[in-house]
């Protein structure tokens, strides 16, 4: 455990991975994200936020007994509906657990403030049996995601070179520091041509976010575009895994390191 993490407080362990809108590989990198800082000795939690449409599970294969609805409904909590997840290729390194989402129920995406607090505070609570806890959420500005958001961890906006990808990524910032002004925010490139791309594309939003919300949130990292990620996604296997020298996850690799010494990458 390296001094940073050892002054981390549970709601700190948090990182949330966000989006203005989907198709940007979140989940992947959510995915990704947490198997790299599990490689690094982290004991993580990955939860899939994406309360109508979560798909983490299916991106790893797997079929878990139970997701967030049974800790909505109070059957389980989280200590007993997490679905360990080992990644037996790579001689036991890599392990995590997932608390899975409940896809296609959108009364679960309609939930209460107060019970959206309620699975907040769970999740901080969690964290105190974990070195991380990954919030992979929903793209977009909703309710839910804003809300599951607002803690003093780490906000993982994840973008691509994509012109809408960066308005939409600025509309989620703009709605997020309007609630938590001090917010933790930093910026992830995804699938960038080059390291160049993605620096240029990170100065636009940091531009953007200057000028009209007074704040400059730091790159976390450009992760570079890969053909293995969708391999990957399609065998649903993590990338770590099934291309451990790919350009795709070295680039994650690098991100998580940078995240655990304190400062972006």
């Amino acid at each position: 455990m390296t001094a940073v993490q050892q002054q981390l407080t549970p709601e700190k362990k948090l990182i949330t991975v966000a989006s203005g809108k989907g198709g940007v590989g979140k989940t992947w990198f959510s995915v990704t994200l947490t198997q790299a800082l599990a490689e690094q000795s982290e004991r993580v939690l990955l939860f899939d936020g994406d309360l109508g449409l979560a798909n983490v599970d299916i991106q790893l294969g797997l079929m878990p007994r139970y997701d967030i609805g049974h800790i909505i409904n109070g059957a389980q909590d989280i200590g007993s509906a997490v679905t360990p997840f080992n990644d037996g290729a790579r001689a036991g390194n890599g392990g995590f657990d997932i608390l899975a989402g409940k896809s296609g129920s959108g009364a679960l995406g309609a939930m209460s403030r107060e019970r959206l607090l309620s699975v907040r505070s769970q999740l901080i609570q969690a964290a105190n049996q974990y070195d991380r806890v990954v919030l992979d959420m929903a793209a977009g500005v909703d309710n839910s995601v804003l809300v599951l958001s607002q803690h003093r961890g780490i906000i993982l906006v994840v973008m691509t070179p994509d012109p809408t990808s960066l308005t939409d990524a600025y509309a989620f910032i703009k709605m997020l520091t309007m609630r938590l002004p001090d917010a933790d925010i930093r910026i992830v490139v995804n699938a960038a041509s080059s390291q160049k791309e993605g620096e240029r594309m990170y100065e636009a939003i940091r531009r953007a976010c200057q000028g009209f919300l007074k704040i400059s949130p730091p790159l976390a990292g450009v992760v570079k575009f890969d053909n293995k990620v969708r391999d990957a996604i399609r065998h649903q296997t993590p990338i770590l895994t099934r291309h451990p020298n790919s350009v795709g996850g070295a680039s994650v690799v690098e991100l998580a390191r940078g995240l655990r010494s304190g400062v972006p990458a």
